[in-house]
């Protein structure tokens, strides 16, 4: 690394922080939301500005070290053994231009201060589930909006890129600027450089309809069986999702639901009260719900729709994107994961389809369009459920699927063994995979930025 004057050389130059191994603040900033993996880098870049990004990036470069980088840590996918961790949480500026309808986001703001800034406006992001998550990896891993059907991907809407990338430049991307760049960094993620900001639009959605239906675990099958077919009947401006698990037994969750395991299906409907009421009739009608929430409310009391972890967690997941659910996969679903599972697992299925079955907006790298429901399992480390048990059941589930299976996305692909090179391949069309790798090897060909869901460079 250069030695004490190498550090001392890069403090200078930086406007946030430089933390090495033992520091105060240390440990907290390289910690994120999953806590399966942990990075364990030579020196820690708290990034103020687009140029603390770049002069860390050069940093790294000169000494043949790898770069990674975090805001939230929600996606973490491997540990980094060495090198220097870009964090960019002190990024965190925000700026909506409510004439033409968008926003430029810095690297580490999340999707809740946007949600705020945007609700002033009458208008809304195309965020993800999750409040807490960050709003600029979710886009560049594609980003499956609550809205999806009704908008497309996030990475559809992007106007602009700043980015550094691995010659330390810092450029600003757009369609017309430089298209293979701008395509890349959209599905590609981090491989290409650290995208400082984006600029994207918004859409003029300020309240929604939506909640949920939870019913208990006997009901489960029937729920799940209903939801299936009710999906083929419903216009792009239903949006929803079913999820499948165990709920704590705590006085912070609505008294109903303690300790039950339950069949939650998550609406989020873009239309009129009337349609939503006359759409989700035939769904209140399989059996007795333990609670109702579909309601009107500001898009910026999104993220109660879902009600996602907010605190950090260890835990192992993966997913597949599918063509179809039938009847019989139903039941693999329930018998390999559902409600008599040896391990705990959260399982969701979204309903795809709509607009983001469709290559519109900005190109970008998104696979699998054809893709009509996302399956998303996750288990949380806890007590003796270890990965050597879990794993064995999640295998089982996903195995039970693979005729219909055409990959991952790779927002929810997890850690670890499900983030090494077949599995990055799965995410990505056969043509577009290529192309990213030939892609790679122009803008990154010592694969300095590696420690992600990595596309290694390949012949240009």
């Amino acid at each position: 690394m250069g030695g004490s004057s190498g550090f001392a050389s890069l403090v200078s130059q930086v406007e946030g922080v430089v933390l090495l191994p033992g520091q105060e603040g240390f440990e907290e900033e390289r910690a994120g939301f999953q806590r399966a993996l942990v990075h364990r880098p030579d020196v820690i870049v708290g990034a103020a500005s687009a140029r603390d990004v770049a002069t860390a990036v050069a940093f790294a470069a000169g000494r043949g070290l790898p770069v990674a980088v975090q805001a939230t840590g929600h996606g973490l996918s491997v540990a980094m053994d060495e090198g220097v961790l870009v964090s960019t949480r002190r990024m965190d500026g925000i700026r909506v231009d409510a004439a033409a309808r968008t926003v430029r986001l810095e690297a580490g703001v999340r999707w809740e201060q946007v949600t705020a800034e945007t609700a002033r406006h009458g208008l809304a992001p195309l965020s993800g589930s999750a409040p807490h998550v960050g709003a600029v990896s979710y886009v560049l891993g594609g980003g499956m909006p609550l809205l999806g059907r009704t908008y497309g991907y996030a990475a559809d809407h992007v106007r602009s890129i700043e980015v550094v990338t691995a010659d330390a430049r810092m450029r600003q991307v757009t369609p017309e600027r430089d298209p293979d760049l701008f395509w890349a960094l959209l599905g590609g993620r981090d491989n290409f450089g650290i995208v400082t900001a984006l600029e994207i639009a918004l859409v003029p959605q300020g309240r929604i309809h939506g909640g949920g239906l939870y019913f208990d675990a006997p009901h489960a099958g029937d729920v799940l069986d209903a939801w299936r077919r009710w999906t083929a009947t419903v216009p792009d401006a239903m949006n929803s999702s079913l999820a499948l698990m165990p709920v704590p037994d705590s006085p912070a969750v609505p008294e109903p639901l303690r300790g039950r395991y339950v069949a939650h299906v998550r609406i989020a409907h873009t239309g009129s009260a009337e349609e939503c009421e006359a759409l989700l009739a035939p769904l209140r009608a399989v059996a007795p719900r333990l609670l109702d929430t579909v309601a009107e409310m500001p898009y910026s009391e999104s993220g109660s729709i879902h009600h996602d972890r907010k605190e950090p967690v260890a835990f192992v997941s993966d997913d597949a994107m599918l063509s179809e659910l039938t009847a019989a996969d139903v039941r693999t679903v329930l018998d390999t994961a559902g409600p008599g599972s040896p391990v705990p697992c959260i399982l969701e299925l979204r309903h795809l389809g709509g607009a983001l079955a469709h290559r519109k907006g900005s190109p970008n790298a998104v696979g699998h369009r054809d893709a009509q429901y996302m399956l998303f399992a996750l288990s949380p480390l806890v007590g003796p459920f270890t990965p050597e048990k879990i794993r064995p059941v999640h295998r089982a589930l996903f195995d039970g699927l693979a005729p219909r299976t055409l990959g991952r996305f790779l927002n929810f692909m997890g850690c670890g063994e499900n983030a090494g090179p077949e599995q990055v391949r799965s995410a990505y069309d056969a043509d577009d995979h290529a192309r990213l790798v030939r892609l790679k090897a122009v803008h990154d060909p010592s694969n300095t930025f590696r420690v992600n869901y990595n596309v290694e460079p390949g012949a240009s």
